[in-house]
């Protein structure tokens, strides 16, 4: 009896994914909302006149708010298996990895070279 139900269920989840996962629009609408209300945010950062770090850390952080919803939802990545996640979202997030550490390493370059001339060594 449980195997027949497992198989069945198999069955369900194996036709499901052929015929493609239908989600409701309401996700689809209140993402879209989201998006809209960041992309305000973004705007108002320009708007309100804010300098500096604080607004490059704030356009920062709704960009990278709105491509994780994005990925999250239009790509269909909050319903894929974490291997594929992994295999499709760890690439990036090691080029930003890389990328920090090559910047620390050009500020202590530029840093050094800094104090060698200025000392005239």
């Amino acid at each position: 009896m449980v195997q027949a139900e497992s198989q069945q269920h198999s069955m369900k989840r194996a036709t499901a994914h052929a015929e493609g996962q239908q989600h409701p629009i309401g996700i689809y609408l209140a993402i879209w909302g989201l998006l809209f209300v960041f992309s305000t945010f973004s705007y108002l950062v320009d708007y309100f006149h804010l300098q500096g770090t604080l607004r490059w850390s704030l356009i920062l952080l709704f960009m990278v708010v709105k491509a994780g919803l994005i990925v999250a939802v239009f790509m269909h990545m909050r319903w894929e298996r974490l291997a594929l996640m992994f295999a499709i979202l760890l690439p990036p997030a090691l080029v930003l990895v890389f990328v920090g550490l090559m910047t620390l390493e050009a500020s202590y370059t530029f840093f050094t070279r800094i104090i060698f001339f200025a000392t005239g060594s």
